[in-house]
């Protein structure tokens, strides 16, 4: 992997782990950081080792506390846009990658924390960890994606509460909502977020890859469209060796052994 300076990397047994480190500043993604997310993501995509990401904060008070005020306080009209087109992008890049990536949410969640959270396929959280939009509070609305993907998982009533008030809400509200699959004590936020990928990457990688896409392809379309385009991945997987190995093991009363072809 390239060498970053707000990043950290480590890899363990398939499962890359992605820590934003700025905790000085309760690591809130500046322009720098928001582009070495999109050289890691490029990278992971390509990494062949690396079968599930964990993406957590550094320091015990922040997962990602927003994004970097001091850099957008003096943005004009232009550059605003500018810089939510290029955090959206990246975001989207996280959303799409062909790999489980999760949310291990170790503390403040807030403005571009929820949402990068958000761009995750699961957010595990710290019993410590807070979750909001609060860019009204500053003028604005969220500007990474959070207007969207907010109100697709937890719902437009629930999501416009949270977006017009900037309230935020503890671990167990988010999970109460919907907002995040789980929720543990801090000592075992990142030992539960392994055991997810663990127990994921036992499954035949190449049905969760279509999984994955068939989720994400079919919430932006109509329910005609997306059972059609899950029909065509059903039937693309019988072709693979995964879906023989599998069928046979279940035939056979044994454990799979999938290779992802």
């Amino acid at each position: 992997m390239s060498t970053y300076e707000n990043l950290l990397f480590e890899s363990e047994d398939g499962i890359g782990i992605v820590t934003i480190n700025r905790p000085k500043a309760l690591n809130a993604l500046n322009a720098a950081t928001i582009h070495e997310l999109d050289r890691m993501f490029d990278e992971l995509a390509q990494n062949d080792a690396v079968k599930t990401v964990i993406i957590t904060g550094g320091g015990e008070k922040s997962f990602v506390a927003g994004a970097d005020i001091t850099e957008m306080q003096k943005m004009s009209a232009v550059e605003g846009r500018n810089w939510a087109k290029l955090a959206q992008a990246v975001f989207s890049k996280i959303e799409n990658l062909p790999k489980p990536v999760i949310a291990a949410v170790n503390g403040y969640a807030l403005g571009g924390g929820c949402e990068i959270s958000m761009a995750c396929d699961i957010r595990i959280a710290s019993e410590k960890a807070k979750f909001g939009q609060p860019e009204v509070s500053l003028g604005i609305p969220p500007g990474f994606g959070g207007t969207q993907r907010l109100a697709r998982l937890v719902g437009k009533g629930r999501a416009k509460e949270l977006l017009f008030t900037g309230d935020m809400i503890d671990a167990a509200e988010a999970y109460r909502i919907g907002l995040v699959n789980k929720v543990t004590v801090p000592a075992e936020l990142l030992n539960t977020a392994k055991a997810m990928a663990q127990k994921i990457m036992s499954r035949a990688p190449v049905a969760v890859q279509v999984c994955k896409a068939a989720v994400n392809e079919g919430l932006d379309v109509d329910l005609k469209t997306g059972i059609a385009y899950e029909a065509e991945v059903f039937g693309l997987c019988f072709a693979t060796d995964d879906q023989k190995e599998g069928m046979t093991a279940f035939v056979e009363k044994r454990p799979p052994n999938f290779t992802g072809k």
